[in-house]
């Protein structure tokens, strides 16, 4: 007697959906740099005395409505902080599970600084301040800085982490993508002593990119 054996198709296996919670979480991540963007290019186009080429998005902390620009920083870190926490249970026992929320929520927490510790003031802003750079930093400047400085070298080195994920589910693009933008921000700040331009690009770059990773996770 013969015996026929029937097989199982064979099917890739595919990633599940991120659950409903940590969908809500690294929406935090996706709406953070949007948010922190669109609030300062409008704040910038409208506020005397202010100009992209010459001063930073920091700077609108300063001045008499320079309220708003705090709480962006505090919203903005809020967000990023609660886009950590989804990157972290999304990227559960996956390569850079550990290290990059790790890293975007200190890229968060950089914001919270940065709102704690306002610019000095520069390039004819607010009214009334030299037209030159500010050259001797106060003490509330200098942390303002380095919050800054080290928050973004934490997310640089965040989409290298991550970098490595997408790179174990043979997503290549999002792999190059990541490195790529990383050494782009690396590359602004490093620039951002010939121009602010150069500095406010990068920022943007890289709080963009961030967004465009969580919406990636939450199809992962």
């Amino acid at each position: 007697m013969t015996h026929t054996t029937i097989e199982a198709p064979i099917t890739a296996a595919v990633p599940a959906p991120a659950a409903p919670k940590t969908r809500t979480l690294l929406a935090g991540g996706l709406v953070a740099g949007p948010l922190f963007l669109g609030v300062g290019i409008v704040q910038g186009l409208t506020r005397s005395g202010f100009d992209f080429t010459r001063n930073a998005i920091s700077q609108l902390s300063l001045g008499s409505v320079g309220w708003i620009q705090v709480t962006s920083f505090l919203l903005t870190g809020v967000l990023v902080l609660a886009g950590s926490v989804g990157v972290r249970r999304a990227l559960r026992d996956e390569p850079g599970g550990v290290w990059a929320p790790r890293l975007i929520g200190a890229f968060g927490a950089s914001f919270l600084l940065a709102a704690a510790f306002t610019a000095d003031p520069g390039g004819g802003f607010p009214a009334g301040a030299p037209d030159a750079r500010a050259t001797a930093l106060s003490w509330h400047g200098v942390l303002h800085m380095l919050s800054g400085m080290l928050g973004y070298l934490a997310l640089c080195t965040a989409f290298f982490v991550l970098a490595r994920y997408f790179a174990s589910h043979q997503q290549r693009g999002w792999a190059i993508g990541s490195r790529l933008m990383a050494l782009g921000v690396l590359a602004g700040f490093a620039g951002s002593s010939a121009t602010v331009v150069a500095f406010t690009v990068a920022a943007g770059l890289g709080l963009l990119w961030l967004a465009a990773i969580s919406a990636r996770l939450t199809k992962a």
